[in-house]
């Protein structure tokens, strides 16, 4: 049977379209592996409930062995502090508005500028501020390896600006890579790669972490991670 021209070509187009809707719909919704990854850290209930976290971790900094401690409170408070031998030789406070530093010793206000990606955050997790559409649009990028992992990859856009590059681990679901993009025309960017996890207290956590630039990556192992405890508003200022 011959069909004429005009109706071949209506059905090539018809044709394209389903296949290229198929494949559309075939696509992981990122959203739903966001979801997918805040369930295997412990659930959305739970993660909820956490309102402060305290992480002590260990690293090297010029060949000398140093601990980060990190207090953070919701919905966006932070303190951060470098210790060395028992001493603070660097710490600043983030009350949700002011933030202040050390310098030679000395507190003074610090840069805003520095703390701008914490004024619209709303959780402790980030994954629960990336599924909030009113903070974040995530695209599926498609699949990429990490390290021996298959990773699902997603691009996910701040509506201050800010990109990040997701890597979310098929299998267990969990974040295995981020990177932070700092100028995406000079592909400029920071990772983070999250070696191994543990569970503290029912909270499933990364406890080994590499940081830095592709071509410069830092070691951290987490030392101890407190739920809800050893944090309170005082932490935030100097």
């Amino acid at each position: 049977m011959k069909f004429p021209k005009t109706i071949s070509i209506v059905l090539l187009f018809t044709l394209g379209s389903i296949t290229l809707f198929a494949q559309e719909a075939a696509k992981p919704d990122p959203t739903t592996i966001v979801k997918d990854c805040i369930a295997a850290m412990g659930g959305e209930t739970f993660l909820r409930s956490i309102t402060t976290l305290y992480s002590d971790i260990k690293t090297e900094m010029e060949g000398r062995e140093v601990n980060y401690i990190t207090k953070e409170m919701l919905p966006n408070k932070g303190s951060f502090k470098i210790v060395y031998k028992g001493r603070t030789v660097f710490q600043n406070w983030f009350d949700g508005k002011k933030a202040f530093e050390t310098v030679n010793g000395e507190v003074k206000k610090a840069d805003l500028a520095e703390f701008k990606d914490k004024f619209d955050r709303t959780n402790i997790f980030n994954e629960l501020d990336w599924i909030m559409p009113e903070l974040w649009t995530l695209e599926f990028l498609g699949e990429e390896k990490v390290g021996v992992k298959d990773c699902y990859k997603i691009k996910a856009t701040r509506k201050s600006g800010l990109v990040e590059l997701l890597y979310f681990d098929k299998e267990s679901k969990l974040l295995m890579r981020d990177d932070k993009i700092a100028e995406v025309n000079k592909n400029s960017f920071s990772t983070t790669l999250y070696v191994s996890y543990k569970k503290y207290s029912g909270l499933t956590f990364a406890s080994e972490m590499k940081i830095g630039d592709k071509d410069n990556l830092q070691n951290l192992t987490v030392v101890e991670l407190k739920i809800n405890a050893d944090v309170s508003e005082a932490d935030f200022r100097p």
